[in-house]
């Protein structure tokens, strides 16, 4: 006696039935983790703006703020004056023969912003070292490289349109030190 297998037979119908439910659910599943992956790197997303505040014209200092959801690690910071390199502030403001008085300076190179804070990488209080350096602000360059805890880096400028790079690399010849 022999068997025939037919979709008509009650036990192929609940068979074909029970893997198509295991199919859909095994689908549901794997989306749904998708889903939490992406949800767990949005909650923890950095975004670093750059900004620059004055007063009175007495006062002048660069913001460094992060304005995301987590916290950024910053990679490394580059400042440029007229397109070269710069190592630290002192040597920036000495290209137009200013000297460090009343300059208070943060560190940024390599730190961790968290977030919706801010730091001021600089901050000038001298009204004539105000003037000398306004005249020079469009000259000088900033770049940050920063990463998210889940190793998603960004390069920004002072332009603040961050874009996506697969690592935060930079000769230590461009590197700004402070």
């Amino acid at each position: 006696m022999t068997t025939r297998y037919s979709f008509k037979n009650p036990e192929m119908i609940i068979a074909a039935s029970a893997l198509i439910v295991s199919l859909i659910t095994a689908f549901v599943s794997i989306y749904s983790a998708f889903i939490d992956r992406a949800y767990a790197r949005s909650s923890v997303w950095p975004r670093i703006e750059l900004a620059r505040g004055h007063n009175t014209k007495s006062s002048f200092r660069y913001i460094v703020s992060n304005n995301g959801t987590g916290p950024a690690l910053i990679q490394y910071a580059r400042v440029t004056y007229d397109g070269e390199a710069i190592p630290s502030w002192q040597t920036l403001f000495s290209k137009y023969g200013l000297e460090n008085e009343g300059m208070v300076q943060s560190h940024i190179g390599t730190t961790v912003l968290p977030a919706q804070k801010q730091i001021n990488p600089v901050e000038i209080n001298n009204a004539a070292f105000f003037s000398k350096h306004y005249a020079q602000d469009h000259l000088i360059g900033i770049e940050l490289c920063y990463c998210s805890i889940y190793e998603e880096c960004w390069l920004v400028d002072r332009e603040n349109q961050p874009q996506p790079v697969e690592h935060c690399r930079i000769d230590d010849s461009q590197r700004f030190l402070q």
